[in-house]
């Protein structure tokens, strides 16, 4: 046996099991955004709205897990409320950029782009939290951004807006893993979540106001669904992050952008091209090796 896999936790296997069913939930919640925001207009339901319902419907979800699990409810405690409020901003305006995203490119490019949030995280982590930037770690980052260039292709024909959308996605939700860094070591996972939605709620219920349109039975489903699967996902992520080391599991997470091309193929008729498939390969690289070294 090797010194390696004498390092990694007996249950590692399941670990990656269950990283590998949280990435295919995540993709399933682009995929419900997907068919909520698709058309425009009346036919589609703005961002705001659709984040809206993520966040409600993922705390009625999660409420109604506390009820009836009343032994693992967390005590309230607001004294790192600040942290939780800008964790909280954070993950709406990211979660609402990747909506627009996927309501208007291919899922898997959006995806792809969206996973430059670890390079985001590192440049964060460096400059908040003193963490070390090597080499090795640069060049890891070169990579996963000359893969969002190949994707985005600025400045030519094949340019797409939405793409913008999907990295503001990645560049908030990297602010925000900064703050559930500093959460996690303090906070239960539980209160962590709930905080998160309940805050979430109160935002997105806010911002919706303003471009509320009636959505229709099919679409308060889809709302609905939206928000369980969403608390689905949370819940196997947290669960694979317990059972086995972070720079062994978090890799399986990426297999969200293979889930989310086979979606959209699926469901669309929706095929990559060249530059799609080349640049999400180096994003994947980028982000993976990033995972790996340690400066």
């Amino acid at each position: 046996m090797s010194p390696h896999s004498q390092a990694r936790p007996a249950n590692s296997g399941w670990a990656i099991f269950i990283m590998v069913g949280a990435a295919a939930l995540v993709a399933v919640t682009s995929l419900i955004a997907k068919a909520l925001g698709v058309g425009g207009g009346a036919s589609g339901l703005h961002p705001l709205q659709v984040s809206m319902g993520r966040f409600w419907f993922a705390l009625a979800a999660l409420g109604l897990f506390v009820a009836l699990r009343p032994s693992l409810r967390p005590a309230f405690d607001v004294s790192r409320w600040r942290l939780h409020l800008a964790r909280s901003i954070c993950g709406w305006i990211g979660v609402t950029a990747m909506f627009a995203a996927v309501a208007q490119m291919p899922m898997a490019e959006a995806t792809a782009i969206s996973f430059l949030n670890p390079v985001v995280t590192v440049v964060l982590a460096a400059l908040m939290l003193s963490e070390r930037l090597g080499v090795r770690k640069l060049a890891a980052m070169g990579l996963a951004l000359a893969g969002a260039a190949l994707i985005l292709r600025p400045g030519s024909a094949a340019f797409q807006i939405a793409g913008v959308y999907a990295l503001i996605a990645a560049l908030i939700l990297g602010l925000e893993t900064i703050f559930i860094k500093r959460l996690t070591n303090a906070e239960p996972p539980l209160r962590i979540l709930l905080f998160n939605n309940a805050i979430g709620a109160v935002l997105s219920g806010v911002a919706a106001f303003f471009v509320w349109t009636a959505p229709t039975a099919e679409q308060w489903l889809l709302l609905i669904c939206l928000g369980g699967v969403m608390i689905c996902a949370q819940g196997l992520f947290l669960q694979a992050m317990k059972r086995g080391e972070a720079s062994y599991v978090i890799p399986a997470f990426y297999s969200v952008l293979v889930f989310a091309a086979l979606y959209d193929w699926g469901l669309y008729g929706v095929i990559p091209d060249a530059f799609a498939f080349a640049g999400s390969a180096l994003i994947m690289t980028g982000v993976i090796l990033l995972s790996r070294v340690k400066a």
